[in-house]
C-alpha cells in the first residue's frame, strides 16, 4: 500500500525534533498528521542508537498520514545528531511509504532503493 508521501521520512524527523528539541509547537501547527502520535510511537525505531528495527504496526500507520515535505523543514543539523536519517528512509520504505530518491530533509539526501 504504497503512497506517494514521503511522510515516514519527516515523521521520523519530527519525532526527533520533538522528543529532544521542543520545536513540537510549530511543527504540530505547521504540518498535517499527528506529530505527537508520531513521536510516541515511532522514536525508538529512528533514533541513532542501535540497529534498524522494522517498525510497529502502530507506527506505520502513523507515519502514514505525517505531511513528510512539510516536517522536513524542521529538520535541523541538532536533530540529525539524534536522528539516523537512514533509519528513517527504511522506517518510511518498511511502512509503505514512497520515498522518493533525491527528496531531502535536513540535510540528508534520499538514495535511491537498494
Amino acid at each position: 500500500m504504497a503512497t506517494s508521501n514521503p511522510s515516514t521520512l519527516a515523521l521520523m524527523l519530527v519525532v526527533g525534533i520533538m522528543i529532544l528539541f521542543g520545536g513540537r509547537n510549530q511543527v504540530f501547527a505547521d504540518c498535517e498528521g499527528d506529530v505527537q502520535n508520531l513521536i510516541a510511537k515511532c522514536k525508538s525505531f529512528v533514533l541513532k542508537p542501535g540497529p534498524k528495527v522494522k517498525p510497529s504496526e502502530d507506527c506505520c500507520s502513523v507515519v502514514k498520514k505525517v505531511d513528510v515535505p512539510c516536517v522536513c523543514k524542521y529538520v535541523t543539523p541538532p536533530i540529525e545528531l539524534i536522528v539516523s536519517m537512514e533509519k528513517v528512509v527504511y522506517v518510511a520504505r518498511t511502512c509503505g511509504v514512497q520515498v522518493p530518491p533525491g527528496m531531502k530533509c535536513g540535510s540528508y539526501m534520499v538514495p535511491p532503493m537498494a
